[in-house]
């Protein structure tokens, strides 16, 4: 790797530029200043004027096997003060998640003056060029990106490409007037930008050029096609604002846009004439969230482009106020006051066991009732307490509310739903009482979602949350696979503790070919080898140094699945035996990895099934609602649990719970055997199917009247070759697939 310097550059420490006040443009070699930043290496590039900085990891590794190159880090500065890091990177991304085959890069600081700074970086993905200019100007508030495509190779290549935005804290707000799937509908997108952001910072990524916007708002693609010898550029702005407003997002994007503007201005307070926390007015456009504006010292003032809008005020725990229509013209400034907001009430709630009384770990969630439009004024998710079991009080704004208790619902319970009516000042206390259908630990069989995250890179839930989370879940272990870092390991084993739960401590070693979450690993284990640069063999090595038992592959068949990748050749260090597990995953579709599995078992290859939501915020995503069950006949442990995946003692399951008897999935059966299995689906049960050789089903059972609980003798039959097994469907579609019994 080369820097080459147009200009001198400024060598300081960055302990002396924390503190400094950014009112020209400057550029810094070595260990970012910015505070948490994960630029580190003594040739890594920060960037800053006195509204941001940025950092680029120039050999620094990035995450997700990312190459260098990419910006790490970015921070605003607040009263001349650098703030935190936000962001886990931001980066052009060739083709839809996939940046490999990269093999060489150079980084040019092509100025360096108090007015501005150009830092150009090329890499390559494969046969093509990829160069991106990064452009700071003094008094900005936005970093300029430009990075131009060149196909230097011989085919014409289909590609995903754009500039992505992903925050390491905060939410996402993705861009508004998006069809379901993320692409841009003709004449439906409100906007162009998608936004990070919290109470206290937002990032906004201003793309005009996308049509696709995916993973949660994160990336702003464009399909294209790249002929032989052809280029396209692409260009966006990375804007920072160091506070939760989106004015001035809202004000750039219609300056850029050559939009004329008018502006609303007024006051808002609670009904008592206070100014609550957090006040907020809400902007929604065609009925659909478009922007916000914070009301500091509860006075508030936003430019929006001209047409029609619905407006309200709100605040944390306090009811909206009524909804005005209103028409914004050019150069225009209208006044709104909402000045009559009702306080929080406060949801008590204590949940047990019906026929036992037992405290019962529950998911509190809004069904009907206000919730909160912008993410930092509260949750539509709650958890119980991890001590006492079973209780959680919650403040919400006053009204009418159906809320859902949730423990272990679709499982081994129902959902249930309570009618309840806040008023402010006063507490509602809900008594709930779970009617539990089936009780699987009673047989050996234990659950763990196998694919969870806490609160490292991209994901945003705090450990205690997670825990409890996985508990209100009716999870039997608790389990955490953070991306390429064991830190929050000491922590998840002592909140499990306090419960005396077993805890699975994993990593998810996350190179953009290939995710892969070995388990149980040690203790104090730690990542030596490099996701970015280190071949599959290297990786295996250092997830075996770890104390592994298995070593699962993660949803082998999205964009950076090992088996798509391998496919593309696009894995460094080709195939590899080295994998015990394949993961059923909620988020992604799952054919491809059965059609895979069966293909395997046809071979007599005993790789098994591991599941798991790949949960980055348990308050959105529902932990546990696809979960591994293993048989551990003996204590449970986590060694114990993954020593029965291992061998095949499990299924993965949406929902019903199964209990087979004389013969285990993963063992050896005969045709003509009998195999008594017992079924259970709290949601009724639909349909059981057996497979054999070739995925085939060779026998279907259709009960009537879809039963709780059912009691199969099955006959394996004659035609039944290499491997039988199971498929259940519940009545609302949810699955479980088994391992295979083999047949010798």
């Amino acid at each position: 790797m080369r820097i080459f310097k147009s200009t001198a550059i400024t060598f300081l420490l960055g302990s002396m530029l924390s503190s400094l006040t950014y009112a020209d443009v400057t550029v810094t070699t070595g260990k970012t200043m910015i505070p948490d930043g994960e630029a580190t290496h003594l040739q890594d590039i920060t960037v800053s004027n006195e509204h941001l900085a940025f950092a680029l990891a120039v050999e620094s590794s990035a995450p997700w096997g990312v190459p260098r190159g990419a910006l790490v880090d970015l921070a605003a500065v607040k009263n001349g003060q650098l703030d935190l890091d936000r962001i886990a990177f931001a980066d052009f991304i060739p083709n839809s998640w996939s940046a490999w085959p990269n093999s060489r890069k150079s980084v040019y600081i092509i100025e360096n003056t108090n007015e501005r700074a150009v830092i150009k970086v090329s890499r390559n993905f494969g046969n093509v060029d990829i160069t991106t200019w990064y452009t700071l100007a003094s008094g900005s508030d936005a970093i300029e990106l430009k990075t131009v495509m060149t196909n230097q190779g011989k085919d014409k290549l289909e590609l995903t490409s754009g500039f992505t935005l992903w925050p390491d804290a905060g939410t996402m707000f993705a861009v508004p007037g998006l069809g379901e799937d993320g692409a841009v509908s003709p004449n439906k997108t409100l906007s162009d930008r998608t936004v990070g952001y919290d109470r206290d910072w937002v990032f906004a990524l201003h793309a005009p050029y996308f049509d696709r916007n995916t993973y949660g708002g994160r990336d702003m693609y464009l399909g294209h096609s790249l002929k032989a010898g052809e280029s396209r550029t692409f260009e966006a702005e990375l804007q920072v604002v160091p506070n939760g407003d989106l004015a001035p997002v809202v004000e750039a994007e219609a300056k850029r846009r050559g939009e004329p503007t008018g502006s609303i201005t007024g006051q808002l307070r609670a009904n008592e004439g206070s100014i609550p926390d957090d006040a907020i007015v809400i902007i929604e456009k065609e009925n659909e969230l478009y922007g916000w504006t914070l009301a500091k010292e509860g006075e508030y003032s936003i430019a929006l482009p001209q047409g029609e809008y619905q407006v309200y005020g709100t605040a944390t725990g306090h009811a909206n106020s009524e909804v005005e229509n209103i028409k914004v013209k050019a150069d225009g400034t209208q006044t709104l006051n909402f000045t009559n907001l009702a306080a929080p009430g406060t949801l008590s709630v204590s949940v047990e066991e019906a026929s036992s009384g037992i405290a019962k770990d529950a998911r509190v969630s809004i069904v009907e009732g206000q919730e909160p439009p912008v993410a930092f004024l509260g949750k539509r998710s709650f958890f119980t307490e991890l001590l006492p079991i079973g209780q959680a009080k919650i403040e919400l704004a006053p009204g009418e509310y159906t809320i859902s208790i949730d423990s272990g619902a679709g499982f081994i319970s129902q959902m249930k739903t309570l009618d309840v009516k806040l008023a402010s000042g006063k507490t509602s206390q809900q008594n709930v009482k779970i009617e539990q259908v089936t009780y699987p630990n009673q047989q050996h069989w234990y659950g763990a979602d196998l694919h969870h995250h806490g609160n490292i890179l991209e994901a945003v839930t705090p450990p205690e949350t997670v825990v409890r989370s996985q508990l209100a879940a009716a999870l039997d272990l608790t389990f955490i696979s953070e991306h390429d870092s064991t830190v929050n390991q000491e922590i998840f084993s002592e909140l499990s503790a306090q419960r005396k739960v077993p805890f699975i401590p994993s990593i998810e070693v996350s190179p953009s070919w290939g995710h892969m979450n070995p388990f149980p690993i040690d203790a104090d284990a730690k990542l030596t080898a490099d996701p970015g640069t280190d071949d599959v063999q290297a990786l295996v090595k250092d997830m075996k140094a770890m104390g592994a038992e298995v070593i699962p592959m993660n949803h082998p068949f999205n964009d950076y699945g090992y088996y798509t990748n391998l496919a593309n050749n696009n894995v460094p260090g080709g195939a590899t035996d080295a994998f015990d597990l394949l993961e059923l995953n909620i988020a992604v579709d799952n054919e491809p990895t059965l059609k895979k599995a069966h293909e395997l078992w046809d071979n007599g290859e005993a790789m098994y099934f591991t599941a798991g939501t790949d949960t980055h915020d348990a308050w959105n995503q529902l932990s546990g609602s696809i979960r591994m069950m293993a048989h551990v006949a003996g204590e449970l442990t986590p060694l114990n649990f993954a020593k029965a995946l291992k061998a095949g003692h499990g299924y993965a399951t949406q929902g019903p719970i199964l209990y087979p008897q004389k013969i285990m999935f993963g063992e050896q059966a005969q045709t003509g055997d009998e195999w008594p299995v017992k079924v259970v689906a709290v949601d009724g049960v639909k349909e059981v199917r057996m497979l054999s050789h070739g995925g085939e089903i060779i026998k279907t059972i259709t009960p009537e009247d879809a039963p709780q609980k059912l009691e199969l003798t099955l006959s394996i039959p004659e035609e039944a070759e290499t491997w039988v097994s199971l498929e259940v469907e519940d009545k609302d579609g949810s699955m479980a697939w088994t391992n295979p019994v083999w047949i010798p």
